[in-house]
């Protein structure tokens, strides 16, 4: 059904169906934002007819969510890319995730932390050999960080954190299992700077907070690396981390990446079951695969 066959034609609701058409649709655009962007790719990932993936990936195209690259002239080969359309579905991936995660898969309470041996935690154990696709973040100071970076790098996320005389933390968010320990998990970061930077190792926290609120907590937490924001949800949507949902924003739950110069995940922490322990335990892990590559 297109959306010229739907009545309704005021609501958003009907017409953002009319483009989506069925659940094909959806993972589709979540496997091309986590980098599989070609055909022969996607095929063999979701398992989908060759027939039916060709008919839903010209309907994307069509309809503005996708774009056609060409890579290879004989024989003709695309690339499909999300256009500004298409990387505005992340948000919509991303929510309907935390709600299979949390009301599907789950009991329906909300937590910050990742359960061992959850769905969550073996989805975040995948990512192990998974390049992280080509995306750039804004630093707490305005500055954009890419990846790949070139260098190996720690990615910590961690649900929010807030400089005390700035802002307020979201209603309830001491209630929420797991939220807890974000300062004391930077700090450790801070401390053990020089340590990761002897090794070659960048370290970056995320969040999904804006910049402004990043930089108040960097300023009063005296941090000395680079806080990136993934207020728009990119990186959460392509590496289909995973969130949950409080002071009506989408927030990561804490999990850590160690990313090699080309990207690649080659290791992570889910759950991370001590926040203050936790650059510790990375450090060790950086000590065994850094110094070997």
């Amino acid at each position: 059904m297109r959306r010229e066959d739907l009545a309704d034609e005021d609501c958003g609701i009907a017409q953002s169906l009319g483009v989506l058409g069925d659940w094909w649709t959806f993972l589709i655009v979540r496997d091309i934002a986590g980098g599989a962007t070609r055909f022969d790719a996607l095929q063999r990932g979701l398992g989908i007819s060759r027939r039916a993936l060709t008919e839903r990936l010209a309907g994307l195209v069509a309809d503005g969510v996708l774009d056609r690259r060409a890579y290879s002239e004989r024989p003709p080969r695309h690339d499909y890319v999300l256009t500004t359309k298409g990387e505005a579905l992340l948000p919509v991936l991303v929510a309907l995730q935390d709600w299979g995660a949390r009301h599907v898969l789950g009991d329906g309470s909300v937590s910050a932390g990742i359960g061992l041996g959850s769905a969550e935690a073996h989805r975040v154990g995948d990512l192990v050999g998974h390049p992280v696709p080509a995306i750039t973040l804004t630093g707490h100071d305005g500055i954009p960080t890419s990846f790949p970076s070139g260098q190996w790098t720690v990615l910590f996320c961690m649900p929010g954190a807030w400089a005390p005389a700035a802002q307020g933390y979201p209603p309830g968010w001491g209630d929420i299992p797991g939220a807890a320990g974000c300062t004391v998990e930077a700090r450790a970061y801070a401390g053990l700077l020089g340590e990761f930077a002897a090794r070659g190792v960048v370290v970056h926290g995320v969040s999904t907070q804006r910049p402004d609120q990043q930089a108040a907590f960097a300023e009063f937490a005296e941090l000395p690396y680079r806080l990136l924001s993934d207020e728009d949800l990119r990186l959460a949507g392509s590496l289909r981390l995973p969130t949950f949902r409080s002071g009506g924003v989408d927030r990561l739950k804490r999990a850590t990446l160690l990313l090699d110069p080309d990207g690649v995940v080659r290791s992570v922490q889910a759950p991370v079951a001590d926040p203050a322990a936790s650059a510790e335990e990375m450090l060790r892990v950086v000590d065994d695969l850094v110094e070997a590559a």
